[in-house]
């Protein structure tokens, strides 16, 4: 029998399986600002430093905790991330299996091994305390140095909205880290790479996934724009304007449930690329 195929569902986290920005839940609220405050200051020291807004708000969480004598710790931001607001049908729950046991079971019939990987500009540290982070392979994502007593000190990696391009190269090529970089740069044939391109799907949301969802579409890949339901009609036209300026093949709400428009999206790409790539059974 054939081995399995790897092939890669990536996720942006923010507004694409959680709504709103992480930070929001209940990190920012416990330094004592507003949301709307702490953005705002976050995107003045950037103007002000000409810095990157990832790194800069990094450190804005940084200034202020250790203002409020509330260090960050890994543990403190784990904490933070179980609170995240998950869009419905990724968790299993009464009603049946959840969003990735579905699809892995799809992929499986189909010939594929289905691997779900995350790309971020949020923190790598919050995603870990997430409920469904033991369904993703690998994050990459921002995050933390810390020091000898395990409290953050500074920015490590900072993940923005261009460079998210470069993880679907290191995903490409079976590079599960931030720091190696020859190995990148190197030639590899096509078909020595662990996930190529053909076999990867993206979903984001808005704008700030528009860099990595354009590169997906144009190496062969395919890239689903989501959106949360509940925002107005003007955001959601103005995600749907994506596919008419030829940047992504899908749009959809953000519903994860069995049946959903985004199910029955991904499950039909997955076939896709299973009759592409030969792995499709006969009869199915």
């Amino acid at each position: 029998m054939a081995k399995p195929l790897k092939t890669a569902l990536i996720y942006d986290f923010d507004g694409t399986l959680a709504r709103g920005n992480m930070q929001e839940v209940t990190f920012i609220p416990s330094v004592g600002m507003g949301i709307g405050d702490f953005w705002g200051a976050a995107d003045k020291l950037t103007r002000e430093a000409d810095g990157d807004n990832i790194l800069m708000y990094m450190q804005l969480m940084l200034q202020r905790a250790r203002e409020n004598d509330h260090p960050i710790t890994r543990k403190l931001l784990a904490e933070h991330g179980e609170d995240v607001k998950l869009f419905d049908g990724l968790k299993s729950d009464l009603t049946g299996p959840g969003w990735f046991d579905r699809i892995n079971e799809v992929g499986a019939k189909y010939g594929l091994e289905i691997e779900h990987y995350i790309i971020s500009a949020g923190l790598e540290e919050m995603i870990d305390g997430c409920p469904i982070r033991p369904e993703f392979r690998h994050v990459f994502a921002s995050k933390f140095v810390y020091d000898q007593h395990g409290v953050a000190i500074w920015p490590a990696v900072g993940v923005n909205y261009t460079t998210k391009t470069q993880y679907l190269f290191r995903i490409n090529k079976g590079v599960l880290n931030h720091w190696e970089h020859e190995k990148i740069n190197r030639f590899m044939a096509d078909d020595d790479r662990p996930v190529p391109f053909e076999r990867m799907i993206f979903l984001g949301d808005g704008d700030t996934d528009v860099p990595t969802m354009k590169m997906m579409h144009t190496k062969g890949g395919f890239s689903i724009a989501v959106y949360d339901p509940r925002n107005s009609e003007k955001d959601q036209k103005k995600i749907y304007g994506l596919i008419s300026e030829d940047r992504v093949n899908f749009v959809a709400a953000a519903d994860y449930r069995e049946g959903s428009a985004l199910d029955l999206i991904v499950k039909g790409l997955i076939g896709r690329i299973a009759i592409n790539a030969g792995t499709m059974p006969e009869g199915v």
